[in-house]
């Protein structure tokens, strides 16, 4: 234990952290710098400067990582168009490499030769964390303390901060029943009630959108302006990458967007019941597909979309530092330097609709070709024939090996 000179700990300053703090310091006799980032949690992050000084920690960093989060972490998802298990916009997941590359980062600047986050044995996170981790720093030394002590429970983290004098927060009125996590692009909800898939979460479970049926009754449009694969204008407004996930996460959680109640299978192994808001994420989502739509090459789309599952996967697992993550996001980003225009989306009790798209330089759609009126012979339709009848080719020889696959006479 007492090999560990000083550890680098992702603090929050909440009861979970404050308490292996102090634990860190009595089991591993070692020195503790904290760690607080903000990612758009949405909560102070500077009152827990006061709170690792009333614990004796001498170096504190606390950084706004909000531009950072979005550009180099959120866009370059959605320009994959990423979703897990064909539902989950990974809000969570995508915030786990970059709290791993600044604990790695401070472990460096500090001399620290280990680090330690507050995830529990069960969950990703841990994996997420240290994944990372390892795959920046290959010889660092991680601390879980989940994995290794007995405070299992919230009684006993509470008795042990009350035992140590670790100051804990009381705070008024009923306390939540769930886990919850957020950030720029997402809160999620776990635990309490809802680890019963059956029970339809409570009404005043959600915190950042409207239900939709009391969403405003008149649709809202908005227009989202692309470059190169990446909102940089709202409404014809510039704005930076944080500043268009804030503005969108008001403007979709105004109107019932975002909502997500999923089974996911973890993996660690189990499945686990998970409620999450993302309601920018989703118009984020929304556009950037229909953006595609008319800049993209019908392979290039029809591949991206080939590789995206994998390519989410590799996120819900904790595998973004990974070389095979690197390769993919190189051959999606080559994609994207056409992936530039303007959507305009309608927003109306919790749905999403696109409603325009255009692209005045990278535009695919040629009305004159697509056209249910005269094409000005730009399509010849006779060459349909020949096109027909060479893919049918394989499609008759095999009829005619296998005469026992054709439709019998009696079949209709």
């Amino acid at each position: 234990m007492n090999s560990v000179r000083k550890v680098v700990l992702a603090y929050s300053g909440g009861l979970d952290t404050s308490v292996i703090l102090r634990w860190l310091q009595e089991t591993y006799g070692c020195e503790v710098v904290t760690f607080t980032a903000d990612i758009g949690q949405g909560e102070e992050v500077e009152p827990a400067r006061a709170k690792a000084e009333a614990l004796g920690v001498k170096e504190i960093y606390i950084e706004d990582l909000r531009e950072e989060f979005v550009r180099d972490y959120v866009f370059p998802m959605f320009r994959a168009n990423t979703v897990y298990e064909g539902e989950y916009l990974l809000g969570t997941s995508i915030a786990r490499p970059l709290i791993a590359k600044r604990l790695v980062e401070i472990a460096e600047a500090t001399g620290a030769d280990a680090i330690a986050h507050g995830a529990t044995g069960k969950g990703n996170d841990q994996v997420r964390f240290e994944l990372g981790a390892y795959a920046l720093k290959p010889d660092i030394r991680i601390i879980a303390p989940w994995r290794e002590w007995d405070l299992t429970s919230r009684e006993k983290l509470l008795a042990y901060a009350e035992a140590h004098g670790i100051p804990v927060e009381q705070k008024r009125g009923k306390r939540s029943p769930y886990s919850m996590d957020a950030n720029l692009l997402h809160i999620s909800y776990e635990g309490g009630p809802l680890e019963d898939p059956w029970t339809e979460p409570e009404p005043d479970m959600w915190r950042w959108t409207v239900a939709p049926e009391e969403a405003p009754d008149q649709p809202v449009y908005v227009e989202l302006t692309f470059e190169r694969g990446d909102v940089v204008a709202v409404d014809g407004k510039p704005l930076s990458p944080a500043q268009v996930l804030e503005t969108l996460n008001d403007l979709g959680g105004r109107n019932g967007v975002g909502r997500l109640d999923i089974v996911e299978n973890r993996y660690v192994g189990m499945k686990s019941r998970g409620c999450y808001e993302t309601p920018g994420g989703t118009l984020l989502l929304k556009a950037h597909r229909a953006m595609e739509s008319i800049t993209l090459d019908r392979e290039v789309a029809h591949l991206k979309d080939e590789f995206m599952s994998r390519y989410a996967a590799l996120i819900y697992n904790g595998y973004w530092w990974s070389p095979e993550r690197r390769m993919l996001q190189e051959m999606i980003d080559a994609s994207q330097a056409t992936v530039s225009g303007v959507v305009r989306l309608k927003l109306y009790k919790g749905g999403v609709q696109v409603v325009g798209r255009k692209s005045d330089k990278y535009s695919l759609f040629d009305a004159e070709v697509a056209t249910f009126e005269d094409d000005a012979g730009k399509y010849d339709q006779q060459d349909a024939d020949g096109f027909i009848k060479l893919n049918a080719l394989r499609l008759r020889i095999a009829a005619r090996v296998r005469p026992e696959d054709r439709l019998r006479s009696d079949e209709g």
